[in-house]
């Protein structure tokens, strides 16, 4: 009995202290019969951003699906050797897992540590594009040198370095906020940063690269809060300086020639032929497409369909619908991100909020400017869509971005006041 009613008071103690504790306090088991408490938070604090989630994933698996369908035809091409006809799916796969890898590392690290990481990773960034410009070291493909062979892939730098520089410019922002209304003060050291990554860039030559990464980091620059005027004025003399590139580089005004008539008899079977042969492909498509794997122009007629070209054949085979849906993809996708990034600067974390706009600016930008080209509303360029595109470095890197922002909506929804209650 004496055992009965010490068992019975140690029971009516531990119901009694229950009642006194939070109800969201829970135990978990550690191992053993060993337990110990831990709060549980709701769901949207812990949870992630399903939407934006399940929006990348779409445009992965869709970019998978065209990356296959606009290749299928390349083996029959001597100038890629004997290879099977899923070659290139089998490649943008491996790419596709190596970049969920690295964006699940790239998810565990804080936002105070890459910020910590903003000036080495930015050094590293201009090493690789030294790297990249010595003979016997870079890759040369079509007389372009921007790839770093790695066995199982090959790395191009300057992908690397829209990210570098995007971290490097919200963390210069952050530490330089006391002089943001001093023009200079506030904007050379930026511009120097951005002018020698620039330099390297068009050595390769990829100005494709050098004019996202300026976008980008005069975006920063000015969600940073840099004077206005001033702002506009470098966006002005950025503006001046890309004409003059125009104006004394040969090979690139015979492209805004061709871009201005691309079937014209001069340029219908030279600059002008991927052009053409683009609107070709969306001509074709009309409202609803051909049909998938239906396309005619990815039969060695359109370069680079699996590449720089993709949406060309996305138009074909799927239509204006098609190229619709992927525009509005697009659009939410940057005004999600965009959100995210309010969020974080409302909770003053201003450097995740300045990464975060920053990687909508990258995204949002650079699939303006492809869908831009494919549609003969801008001059080629080479620029690939993101998440979509076949390209390694491109997936990997736009992965790892994604996975940041990611960290920093989780970040947000640890700190906010449903949490705090």
């Amino acid at each position: 009995m004496n055992a009965l009613t010490h068992v019975r008071e140690r029971l009516k103690g531990w119901l009694a202290g229950a009642a006194d504790k939070p109800v969201d306090v829970l135990p978990v088991r550690v191992g053993g019969t060993e337990y110990r408490n831990t709060r549980a938070l709701p769901p949207t604090a812990l949870g992630l951003d399903q939407a934006l989630i399940w929006v990348v994933i779409a445009l992965l698996a869709w970019g998978l699906v065209m990356v296959y369908s606009a290749s299928i035809a390349m083996p029959d091409n001597p100038r890629f050797g004997k290879i099977e006809h899923y070659h290139f799916l089998l490649r943008h796969a491996m790419s596709l897992g190596v970049g969920f890898v690295a964006a699940l590392l790239a998810f565990q690290v804080s936002m105070k540590t890459w910020e910590r990481l903003a000036v080495p990773m930015f050094l590293l960034a201009l090493l690789l594009l030294v790297m990249v410009l010595v003979p016997g070291v870079g890759l040369v493909v079509n007389g372009a040198r921007r790839w770093l062979p790695l066995g199982v892939m090959n790395f191009q730098p300057s992908e690397l370095a829209k990210f570098a520089v995007l971290v490097y410019a919200a963390d210069y922002m952050v530490r330089r906020m006391d002089v943001k209304e001093r023009f200079f003060r506030a904007v050379l050291p930026m511009a120097a940063a951005v002018f020698v990554v620039g330099v390297l860039l068009l050595a390769e030559p990829d100005m494709g690269a050098f004019l996202v990464i300026v976008v980008i980091s005069m975006g920063i620059l000015f969600l940073g809060g840099v004077n206005a005027r001033m702002f506009f004025l470098m966006a002005a003399l950025v503006v001046g300086a890309f004409v003059l590139m125009i104006a004394f580089s040969p090979w690139r005004r015979e492209r805004i020639f061709a871009y201005l008539d691309p079937f014209s008899v001069d340029h219908a079977l030279g600059k002008g032929y991927q052009l053409s042969h683009a609107l070709i492909a969306i001509g074709r498509g009309e409202l609803f497409g051909v049909g998938l794997g239906r396309s005619v122009e990815k039969l060695h007629w359109l370069p680079e369909a699996h590449t720089d070209f993709l949406l060309s054949v996305i138009g074909e085979e799927f239509g204006f619908i098609g190229i619709l849906i992927l525009i509005v993809a697009f659009v939410w996708l940057t005004r999600r991100i965009i959100e995210i990034g309010r969020e974080a600067i409302f909770h003053d974390k201003v450097f995740s909020g300045l990464v975060a706009q920053g990687v909508a600016l990258w995204f949002g930008f650079q699939a303006f400017i492809n869908m831009g080209v494919n549609l003969g509303a801008l001059p080629t360029k080479g620029l690939t869509l993101p998440l979509m595109s076949f390209g390694g470095s491109a997936v990997l890197m736009n992965l790892v971005a994604v996975a940041v922002v990611l960290r920093i909506d989780y970040e947000n929804k640890l700190i906010s006041p449903k949490v705090r209650k």
